[in-house]
């Protein structure tokens, strides 16, 4: 029976101090950008393809005003997302700012209503910067890509990933991680 869903925003809390610093023509140090490939949820958009380097290199060129050279298409990706965040940084907390007071004590019922049983009394969700997929799990986590989320630029807090609205999605993705 869950009891309790944490959301975690950790990372997204920390590329938002990168973004601002970013957009300001600040130097965002490279053991900052180190730091944060180095935190564990980021391992989950982690692959052969792209790793802590990825986002190292990545973060790094945007920071320094560089060109990004690189053959991976995911590495591509990911700048083309931090990219899109620097543009306009207002955009950018409009998709934060729901996700601060987001507030999923009303779907815990719902789950345990289900005719599913979950194995798990807490469920996470983490919020991260990832380059492809809208989401994944893993054990107890559902983990959304932040750069799929979509604020509605005339109805304050209203938040979306694809067409629905981001506490439905939510509790649909969290159904799928229970049926696992």
């Amino acid at each position: 029976m869950i009891k309790r869903i944490k959301v975690k925003l950790n990372i997204i809390e920390g590329m938002l101090y990168y973004w601002q610093a970013t957009s300001e023509k600040e130097k965002v140090g490279e053991s900052y950008i180190i730091n944060m490939a180095e935190l564990p949820e980021m391992a989950y958009i982690y692959d052969d393809e792209f790793n802590k380097e990825s986002v190292r290199k990545v973060l790094s060129a945007i920071s320094n005003r560089e060109i990004l050279n690189s053959e991976s298409r995911k590495e591509r990706k990911f700048w083309n997302n931090n990219m899109w965040m620097l543009e306009d940084l207002e955009y950018t907390n409009m998709m934060i700012a729901p996700l601060k007071t987001l507030n999923l004590d009303g779907i815990i019922e719902k789950l345990n209503n289900q005719s599913l049983q979950s194995k798990d009394e807490e469920l996470e969700v983490l919020f991260i910067p990832g380059h492809h997929d809208e989401y994944l799990i893993a054990d107890n986590k559902l983990v959304i890509n932040f750069f799929r989320v979509k604020a509605d630029l005339y109805e304050e807090n209203k938040v979306t990933i694809g067409d629905t609205p981001l506490v439905d999605y939510i509790q649909e993705k969290l159904t799928e991680l229970i049926k696992k």
